[in-house]
């Protein structure tokens, strides 16, 4: 089928100052939908062309109008005050909900169009239309998704799974015991609670955008840092902790760092307050209080390149396997099967309005 798939990011490496998580996977998943044989049509900005300067070897079209499409896939956009709720070409302005509205007055409402919303920062209010609309579906990163939606959680090429080898990633040499990449955004509890004490006795490093930072002045704050450097930091770490802002955390929803973390042999250390903490790490590595995170580093240090190390980087890549990239195909597969059938589309006008 042809897919118009909206996203506000980057398929590369894009530019440092951007908070765009989905460059860990949204390519691979993009490809993984062409190889199936569905075409894809991009129907926001082309970033990586306009401001990062990649043209990515024209491997990928996109459209400023409304082409003919079978589905509309958005990767949700929600309201930023003083950036996409300013007028058109106001200072520091992006159209990425703009042009989002457009596209579901186009498409979902006006030619019921099949809409699936992948709401991977849960912003969509419990109240939208479009969780009573039958020809959309949504999605959520989260094992415990709200009720009526779908768990497509986000999704690691399975051969980078099978490829990472535990005893390679126990014997490299790392000179972090702790070492985080992420922004702040709703992350100061956690921080507070589990990383902060763990950093003033240990050599660690926070890469990312952290704007508030006074009351911890013993952090070893980076700044953000190029997308593809970011592996740098979880190589010379020996561990990470999982900072999770509330609303993921109460439903299951791990990001993408705890794949980054544990390819590159870092492992990562979760907070009990996780749902279902125990399928993303294994007992030894959930920590109730930053006394917790310093025991466990401890002990880390102590068994470092041993058997025992790779066992505990074993156990991790083996729960990096509900992420796998084939097994979140087939959930939005099964999310298509029910979705399409209960529509009928009129496909033939292109013309947005």
């Amino acid at each position: 089928m042809r897919i118009g798939y909206s996203f506000w990011g980057f398929l590369g490496n894009g530019i440092t100052d951007t908070p765009d998580g989905g460059r860990s996977h949204r390519r691979p998943f993009i490809d993984a939908l062409l190889d199936r044989g569905h075409g894809i049509v991009f129907l926001q900005e082309d970033r990586d062309r306009l401001e990062a300067g990649d043209e990515l070897g024209d491997a990928y079209t996109f459209a400023s109008g409304c082409p003919d499409i079978d589905v509309l896939f958005l990767e949700w956009r929600w309201a930023v005050p003083g950036r996409n709720t300013t007028m058109c070409g106001t200072e520091g302005h992006t159209c990425d909900l703009h042009r989002q509205t457009q596209l579901l007055d186009h498409y979902t409402v006006r030619h019921q169009i099949p809409t699936v919303i992948w709401d991977k920062d849960r912003t969509l209010e419990a109240d939208s239309v479009w969780r009573r609309t039958a020809h959309v579906a949504e999605c959520e990163a989260a094992l415990e998704p709200t009720p009526g939606a779908h768990s497509l959680l986000f999704p690691v090429a399975d051969h980078h799974i099978a490829q990472a080898d535990p005893v390679t990633l126990a014997a490299h040499p790392r000179d972090l015991a702790l070492g985080y990449v992420g922004n702040q955004y709703d992350r100061d509890t956690p921080f507070d609670r589990f990383f902060a004490p763990a950093a003033a006795l240990f050599e660690h490093r926070v890469a990312g955008k952290w704007v508030s930072t006074d009351r911890w002045p013993h952090i070893r704050f980076l700044g953000r840092i190029p997308f593809e450097t970011a592996a740098n930091i979880y190589e010379r770490s020996l561990a990470t902790v999982l900072l999770l802002p509330e609303r993921y955390a109460a439903v299951g929803q791990v990001t993408q760092r705890i794949f980054e973390a544990v390819l590159a042999g870092c492992l990562p250390l979760a907070p009990s307050t996780i749902r279902y903490v125990n399928r993303f790490v294994p007992d030894e590595l959930i920590v109730h209080s930053g006394h917790d995170v310093i025991d466990r580093l401890s002990h880390l240090r102590a068994i470092a390149g041993t058997a025992q190390h790779a066992s505990l980087i074993a156990a991790c890549l083996d729960r990096l396997k509900q992420f796998s990239l084939s097994t979140q195909l087939e959930n939005l597969d099964r999310v298509l099967h029910e979705l399409i059938p209960s529509t009928t589309a009129d496909r033939g006008a292109t013309r947005c309005s």
